[in-house]
């Protein structure tokens, strides 16, 4: 299968993480690719395949996840004609699909133990036999696993089998989350935001508003680099004027004023006022534990606070005010006292 896949970013520990891809690619063992979601396993497993001796041979990947327990045997082995209800002709599982390349399992972590059990003998003697047959077959395959779970506490705990973990983990490569990659954040939002530009067909890139950029660094980023793309291109193809840098982002898809509660009573449905958005509009955070200047921390709290609605609403400034529940004249003043009129035209 080919993809148009490559990597962005220049922080040490996502090029650490690489080049121990890069040199693991050539030997022909079983490798693991431990991360959190989004941090790109697929694609280290994909450069694991092209840099190998098997790069022209199947690469077959299979989410281990998006089975239920009771297929996810037949779907690695294959079964015969008749082997269960609903078998109606012979089929070869993942293992055979990939014969002389490489299987990619992601999810890894939750296979069954009658599945692990399984996976071992193929791992161990190349050999794989289908469901309702006694005929075992030779397949030639390198495997390579991805999970984002802690396997050796869970062979400790008994749910996943050690000698299992032991023959699949010739090479560890553990790949960072994007909130410890230094500097790559705004580099992976730049190639983001100007992929989906030129997918809108903008006449140029306007990149984005300096209090965006500062938003995007200040995000933990639990979904990483996907998480990260979706919130770029979400911006992206929101914002009307090309000709303009980016002024706003919303990291939660499902925030609205409109969003249903369940099982709560019906709440006042008046316009936000400044002390709601205080709360909850605006989502900056603080850290309580560094505050050492009350006066100060306010004053920043509350610039963040106007600056996010000044960018949802297009710095469009009698809107703003009406949905922090201020007078043109207040908002005016916040203005002018954070000095965000002279960001806005820098």
């Amino acid at each position: 299968m080919e993809r148009n896949s490559q990597f962005v970013g220049q922080s040490t520990a996502f090029l650490d993480a690489v080049e121990r891809a890069s040199r693991a690619a050539p030997m022909q063992r079983p490798i693991l690719i431990i991360g959190e979601r989004g941090t790109g396993k697929e694609l280290i497993a994909e450069r694991l395949h092209r840099l190998s001796s098997r790069w022209d041979e199947p690469l077959v990947i299979m989410n281990c996840a998006a089975l239920p327990e009771t297929l996810i045997e037949a779907e690695l082995f294959g079964h015969e004609a008749g082997a269960f209800t609903g078998a109606t002709r012979a089929r070869e599982g993942r293992f055979e699909e990939a014969d002389k390349g490489t299987l990619f399992l992601d999810e890894l972590g939750t296979l069954s133990m009658a599945a692990q059990e399984r996976l071992l003998r193929a791992v161990e003697y190349g050999e794989v036999t289908r469901i309702g047959s006694s005929r075992p077959i030779r397949v030639d395959v390198r495997i390579v696993g991805a999970t984002n779970e802690d396997l050796p506490r869970m062979a400790e705990e008994g749910k996943f089998r050690a000698d299992l973990l032991d023959r699949l983990s010739f090479e560890v490569i553990t790949l960072p989350p994007l909130r410890v990659r230094e500097g790559d954040i705004g580099v992976l939002a730049e190639y983001f935001g100007r992929r989906m530009a030129a997918e809108l067909g903008w006449e140029g890139w306007p990149g984005f508003a300096t209090h965006v950029q500062q938003q995007l660094e200040d995000h933990p980023w639990p979904g990483n680099v996907r998480e990260l793309r979706n919130v770029i291109e979400r911006a992206v193809y929101r914002w009307d004027a090309w000709d303009e840098p980016i002024a706003h982002v919303q990291f939660d898809p499902f925030e609205s004023p409109w969003k249903p509660l369940v099982g709560e009573g019906p709440k006042r449905t008046q316009g936000t006022d400044f002390r709601d958005a205080v709360r909850s509009t605006a989502r900056p955070t603080l850290d309580l534990e560094s505050i050492d200047d009350l006066r100060a921390a306010v004053d920043e709290h509350e610039r963040k606070i106007v600056e996010h609605a000044l960018g949802r609403h297009r710095w469009n400034q009698r809107q703003t005010a009406k949905a922090l529940g201020l007078t043109y004249d207040q908002l005016r003043h916040c203005i002018k006292k954070h000095g965000l009129m002279e960001e806005a035209e820098s």
